[in-house]
């Protein structure tokens, strides 16, 4: 029977060849596990009865779940991360995917230069972010509310729509759209019944992406957000320098299973635009 995971060795593989190629497995086993150690360690400590994040656990219990889902303060941390997730992600697609049609479809002076300034959030540290986007937003009333918090999370989540729908539109044909276009189809009429089609892998891959920066995002938050706006990581941030309880490590393992279900949705987009 034939099996994927045993590795086939060409004939001229020498046995240090063969050596190096299982130490080399083994040292990303080791790097990857000692990266998975943290959340290994956290999630059973979700389950403890101790009011204390140590080991050996006493008693596993679910109260600190329990806690989680009746407390005010989480509850409203939730209900704010569920509101400006899913709308700094709406925004971020839309402005990310038309930056990223714009781009491929022209040629002009200074592109290169105008990419750079598009996805300079992903690469500009995020503490000179949430310091200027609160020097600016403050003189515009937009300090302490929802709407400059969905603004920003939309900026730091754009980028990724653009990086990955560009990829997409590499390979792209063109002449589609100018088929359509032949036909009488309107732009945006040929926008979304044949460029959006094709490229909705990238687009969702992105929108993916964006969510998880702006679900995921404290510093800003801490600039930006008011009492009434406290996200789910902020609160988390805010638990662990005030008072360490079990309640976070609750969130912190809801989170992982989150977050892991997007990746998981991500690697079968991928698979279904190979």
């Amino acid at each position: 029977m034939n099996n994927k995971w045993v590795p086939v060795f060409p004939a001229y593989a020498t046995p240090l060849d063969k050596l190096g190629w299982w130490a080399l497995r083994a040292a990303c086993a080791g790097v990857l596990l000692f990266l998975l150690a943290p959340i290994l360690v956290i999630i059973p400590l979700s389950f403890s009865e101790s009011s204390f994040l140590a080991y050996p656990i006493p008693a596993f219990s679910l109260k600190w779940y329990e806690n989680l889902f009746t407390s005010a303060e989480w509850g409203r941390a939730a209900r704010n991360s569920f509101v400006v997730a899913p709308a700094a992600t709406l925004l971020a697609t839309v402005l990310g995917t038309a930056a990223a049609v714009g781009l491929a479809r022209t040629q002009f002076a200074f592109k290169g230069l105008l990419m750079s300034v598009l996805i300079a959030p992903m690469v500009v540290p995020i503490v000179v972010v949430g310091v200027s986007t609160y020097l600016f937003f403050a003189n515009l009333g937009l300090a302490d509310s929802y709407t400059g918090l969905v603004i920003v999370h939309a900026a730091l989540g754009a980028p990724f729509v653009l990086t990955t729908v560009l990829a997409t539109l590499q390979g792209f044909n063109h002449n589609l759209v100018r088929a359509s276009l032949s036909l009488g189809a309107s732009p945006l009429t040929t926008f979304f019944r044949v460029t959006l089609p094709v490229i909705a892998p990238g687009v969702i891959s992105g929108a993916l992406f964006a969510f998880a920066t702006s679900f995921d995002e404290v510093v800003v938050t801490l600039f930006l957000a008011g009492p009434e706006q406290v996200t789910l990581p902020r609160q988390m941030f805010t638990g662990i320098r005030e008072n360490i309880s079990p309640t976070i490590a609750a969130v912190a393992t809801l989170l992982i299973v989150f977050t892991t279900s997007l990746l998981l949705v991500l690697e079968w987009l991928r698979g279904r635009r190979r």
